[in-house]
């Protein structure tokens, strides 16, 4: 067996030619996202000036067909009775009566330009949106590679012999790193910037609704606005809980789930959450990276069995002796074929999290899951501290 001795000047020039090439692909990959998102956002005000523009030759159509068909009841009179008319006003309603009858049929035209527009702006928007989409993706996955190559890869030199484990554990770190930044800015986008977006835009038409329709209409409104607003600030403060909640450090692991349990099935309403203890020593505390991975991982069972599994019943108990904690998630949700999920889906990457977790704690993860039959996972964790 032939040992080979790498020089650590020679590897990170190499390395360093890989992070200078990686890079420039990212800058490449955010400069498409970017103008593609410039394109979005002038395709969007150009969408909305479209329906503006329908709503008004709809409108101009509609008082147009009034005053045509006006003309030609006239005009019928007029041929109807023609000896009871002049010359001319046979031949001013004729031409009043055609007139309108092209106008009409331009506007009509106009009407269907504007409405194909619209349509084909819709669809570069769908395809647009896909585009700064796929192209976020790529950013983050490069990032991922850039941060390991920057700090991982460069202390690689003395650390030859462990290089594999330590390379794969960093990437997972890395990895789950930015899927919480991406999932946290993704809360943020479709929850409270949404909200808040549509706030701004009601306010606007508040003065509108004063004026067309009456201080009743307005008032409405208003309190609609209201609500919007106390939803938004809801949303922000759940974000801000998920992120770390400070109950954690003051009352402990039990009052934290608790409290958790409460809220998220008040969250979601139509989803009812069981929450059980076993044990005498309930009272004590963990240390603290013990809670803190313990609730992390009954969150994200909660969170799988709602958002993937749309559980309408989910149960937790937990047990804590002197020599453990046994935490048990149960949901009656859609279930999974644990032989084919991994890799593929979002709750894949969710489920290899908590198994990481829970190694880290040197304890064992059970899962069961059958398609149809709901999902019980039970987690073990020694207390050897």
């Amino acid at each position: 067996m032939t040992s080979m001795k790498l020089d650590s000047k020679v590897l990170d020039e190499i390395i360093d030619k890989m992070i200078s090439t990686v890079d420039g692909s990212k800058d490449d990959i955010f400069q498409i996202g970017e103008q593609s998102r410039g394109q979005y956002e002038g395709l969007v005000e150009e969408l909305k000036q479209i329906k503006i523009q329908v709503n008004e030759v709809i409108e101009r159509g509609d008082n147009l067909e009034i005053h045509a068909r006006f003309a030609r009841n006239r005009l019928s009179e007029v041929s109807k009775n023609f000896q009871l008319f002049s010359e001319e006003e046979i031949r001013d309603a004729y031409e009043k009566a055609h007139k309108l009858q092209v106008d009409l049929a331009m506007l009509q035209n106009q009407e269907k330009q504007l409405r194909d527009r619209r349509d084909d702006l819709e669809r570069r928007l769908l395809g647009l949106q896909e585009i700064i989409e796929r192209s976020e993706a790529l950013v983050g996955q490069i990032t991922v590679v850039l941060n390991y190559l920057n700090q991982d890869l460069k202390q690689v030199g003395g650390l030859l012999e462990d290089a594999q484990a330590k390379q794969d554990f960093g990437l997972r770190i890395i990895e789950a790193q930015e899927e919480e930044r991406k999932r946290v800015s993704r809360e943020i986008h479709d929850g409270p910037a949404q909200m808040l977006a549509n706030v701004m835009m009601r306010s606007e038409l508040i003065e509108r609704i004063f004026r067309d329709r009456g201080t009743e209409e307005g008032f409405n409104e208003i309190r609609n606005l209201r609500q919007n607003v106390r939803n938004a600030l809801y949303e922000v403060r759940r974000i801000i809980y998920d992120l770390r909640p400070m109950a954690l450090d003051d009352l402990g692991l039990i009052p934290t789930l608790r409290k958790y349990v409460n809220t998220i099935e008040e969250y979601n309403g139509k989803t009812r959450i069981e929450f059980k203890t076993i044990g005498e020593e309930l009272e004590n505390r963990l240390p603290s990276r013990f809670e803190v991975a313990l609730f992390r991982l009954a969150q994200e069972a909660v969170t799988n069995a709602l958002k993937h599994a749309e559980a309408s019943e989910i149960s937790i108990k937990v047990e804590i002796n002197r020599s453990y904690v046994i935490l048990m998630i149960k949901d009656n949700g859609k279930g999974f074929d644990i032989k084919t999920v991994k890799g593929k889906t979002e709750n894949s990457f969710g489920l290899i999290g908590m198994k990481e977790r829970v190694e880290l704690l040197e304890g064992k993860i059970t899962i069961d899951s059958k398609i149809g039959l709901g999902t019980f996972i039970m987690i073990q964790v020694p207390l050897n501290v």
